[in-house]
C-alpha cells in the first residue's frame, strides 16, 4: 500500500549536564555528562521517539517539545541499554500513551543498567532520575509502521557497549544511530577494550551499508549538521587514533592529552579521561 504522507524527523539536544564529582579533568573542565540527542520521526499524524533522556528534567522538557508538534506518540524506542537512552523512557510513554520498545539486546543490556544504577547512575546524577523499570517489549521483526512507512530495528552488536541497533528510516535515507556513531563529542571508550573497538568498527560497517544521507547520532554537536559520511568517517578516525595513541603512551594522562591534542574540537574532554582511565586500568 502507498505511504499515506512523507515523513520527517526533528532533534533535539539536551545540553551537557554536571556529574555529582569534585575531582577535575586534567584539563581543568568540571566532569560534565556530554549532550544527548533525541529523535522525533514524524508523519502527518503520529510519532515516533527515538532514544529519551536521562533525567526528569530533560524527559519534561523534551516531553513539551512533542506535545508542541501536535503529533501523536505511538513508540519510544531506544537504541541501546545504557540509562542515558532510556532511563525516563517510561515517564514519556506514560504522558503520551506510548509503548517503549527495543531489540532482545537492548532489554537485556537495560537490565543490567537497572542493577548498576544505585552505584554508578544515582550516585552521577542524585535525585535527577526517575525511576526506571524496564517496560520495552520487541516488536516482530524487529519492524514498526508509521504512517504506511518501515522503520527497522537493525541489531549491530557492540559499539560502545553491547547489544546495541539503529533505527533505519528507508524512506528519509535515516539512520537514528545511537552510540554506534559520534558527532562532534568525544566518543565513550571505557567498554572498548578486548576487541571493543574492531566490533566497534564492524557496527559502523553495518550502518555504513544501509546506505543512509543522514545520520543523528546519540551524543552530537548541536551546531554540526547530520551528514552521514563525514559522522561515519570522523568516528572511525576516533578508534584509530585511539589504538594509535594507546600503543604510544603508558599511562592514561598521556594517552588522554594526545587524544585532545588530536581533537581538540570535540565536545565534553571529561568523557575521554573517563575512557581513559578505564583502558588503563
Amino acid at each position: 500500500m502507498p505511504a499515506s504522507s512523507p515523513l520527517a524527523y526533528d532533534v533535539f539536544v539536551a545540553d551537557p549536564i554536571a556529574q555529582n564529582v569534585t575531582d577535575l579533568v586534567p584539563n581543568g573542565d568540571r566532569r560534565m555528562f556530554s549532550p544527548l540527542s533525541v529523535t522525533l520521526v514524524h508523519g502527518e499524524q503520529d510519532a515516533v521517539l527515538v532514544d529519551p533522556p536521562l533525567t526528569s528534567v530533560q524527559a519534561e522538557a523534551v516531553g513539551d517539545w512533542v506535545e508542541a508538534t501536535g503529533k501523536n506518540l505511538t513508540h519510544v524506542f531506544a537504541t541501546h541499554g545504557h540509562g542515558d537512552h532510556w532511563f525516563t523512557a517510561g515517564v514519556l510513554a506514560e504522558r503520551f500513551g506510548a509503548q517503549v520498545v527495543a531489540s532482545e539486546g537492548t532489554i537485556a543490556e537495560m537490565h543490567r543498567n537497572v542493577s548498576i544504577r544505585p552505584h554508578f547512575w544515582d550516585r552521577l546524577f542524585p535525585g535527577q532520575i526517575p525511576d526506571s523499570p524496564v517496560t520495552a517489549v520487541t516488536v516482530p521483526g524487529n519492524r514498526l509502521a508509521l504512517e504506511g512507512h518501515d522503520l527497522l530495528i537493525v541489531e549491530v552488536g557492540h559499539s560502545d557497549t553491547d547489544e546495541t541497533s539503529v533505527l533505519h528510516v528507508p524512506d528519509l535515507e535515516l539512520v537514528v544511530a545511537g552510540d554506534v556513531i559520534y558527532n562532534g563529542v568525544h566518543q565513550y571508550l571505557a567498554e572498548s577494550g578486548n576487541g571493543g573497538r574492531d566490533a566497534w568498527r564492524e557496527a559502523i560497517a553495518v550502518v555504513e551499508g544501509l546506505r543512509p544521507r543522514r545520520i543523528v547520532t546519540g551524543h552530537k554537536n548541536k551546531e554540526l549538521d547530520d551528514d552521514a559520511a563525514r559522522a561515519i568517517a570522523e568516528t572511525r578516525l576516533y578508534l584509530d587514533a585511539t589504538d594509535e595513541l594507546l600503543a604510544k603512551h603508558e599511562d592514561a594522562l598521556g594517552f588522554f592529552h594526545a587524544m585532545l591534542e588530536r581533537f581538540p574540537e570535540r565536545l565534553n574532554p571529561g568523557a575521554l579521561w573517563g575512557g581513559a582511565v578505564a583502558l588503563y586500568a
